[in-house]
């Protein structure tokens, strides 16, 4: 068989997934409802798919899912589900004003749940909470700030090619991976990580008052701990699973025994507390 001529090929254009929408997830004994609002995945803001994504813009779905929360009347209290190694300074930043813009203009209270993964961005986001609950097995902390450099001028030599770059200014290249990085660019690079940790501390300082300087001593390396050491150092309120985490909610907000809702878009299965956004397959 051949085929002759030209071909025509139409893409579709991307689909409008829908609004977030409360799913019931628990049915309840009264008109009160907790809603839980996911974080899944890396927290960046852009568009994501494949392995450790919700599939979508975080920052874009997470403002929606808020804004869904705090337009339906019936929702007292929420909790953020989080399970994320982190991600950008600036996305993480955004989610954390955002739920700080919710508590202040509904007054509802917010639960933290710490599930897998609650670490670096993420622990900044989950900060913003009332209280944080984490499971027995959660891994949360990383305060602090990264940025990586690849030196590959070693690399590039094998295959003789050789940076020609035509710069406007001495630092315009800084931090380019075709040479190894002088003395003063690694200074500059180190106040920028060095201010972006010490917001980061701040932060938790403001949030988590119960935390001695011995605690932050304890994880000023930018390590990562267990929930039962993060419990000691007053970095969490409890260890507990998201049914513990719905009564956090349901006792601050003083509204027990209600229904529990997911805000998820239009036709997006939800069935359970641990249902997630459904990633996409490359």
């Amino acid at each position: 068989a051949s085929m002759e001529g030209p071909i025509k090929i139409e893409i579709p254009p991307a689909s409008d997934p829908g609004p977030m929408i409360a799913v019931p997830v628990r049915a309840g004994r009264s008109e009160a409802r907790v809603g839980i609002v996911d974080v899944d995945g890396l927290i960046l803001n852009q568009n994501l798919s494949g392995l450790y994504s919700v599939g979508e813009n975080p920052v874009s779905a997470f403002r929606e899912k808020l804004e869904a929360a705090a337009a339906d009347p019936a929702v007292r209290s929420i909790v953020v589900r989080v399970n994320s190694p982190g991600g950008s300074v600036t996305a993480a930043d955004i989610l954390a004003e955002e739920l700080a813009r919710f508590r202040r203009e509904t007054g509802r209270p917010v639960v933290a749940c710490l599930m897998d993964l609650a670490t670096s961005g993420a622990y900044y986001v989950a900060v913003g909470g009332d209280r944080i609950v984490a499971h027995p097995t959660s891994i949360t902390g990383g305060i602090g700030a990264l940025i990586n450099h690849f030196n590959l001028q070693d690399a590039s030599a094998q295959f003789n090619a050789r940076s020609g770059a035509v710069k406007s200014g001495e630092k315009v290249d800084m931090g380019s991976y075709s040479g190894p990085l002088s003395d003063d660019d690694a200074g500059l690079l180190q106040e920028m990580v060095d201010g972006f940790r010490d917001r980061f501390r701040d932060r938790v300082a403001d949030r988590r008052r119960a935390m001695t300087r011995e605690d932050f001593a304890a994880i000023q390396d930018g390590r990562v701990v267990p929930a039962a050491k993060a419990l000691k150092l007053h970095m969490i309120d409890r260890v507990g699973y998201v049914h513990e985490a719905i009564e956090e909610a349901e006792s601050l907000s003083g509204q027990s025994g209600g229904e529990v809702v997911i805000f998820q878009r239009t036709g997006y299965p939800a069935h359970s507390i641990y249902a997630i956004t459904p990633a996409p397959v490359d």
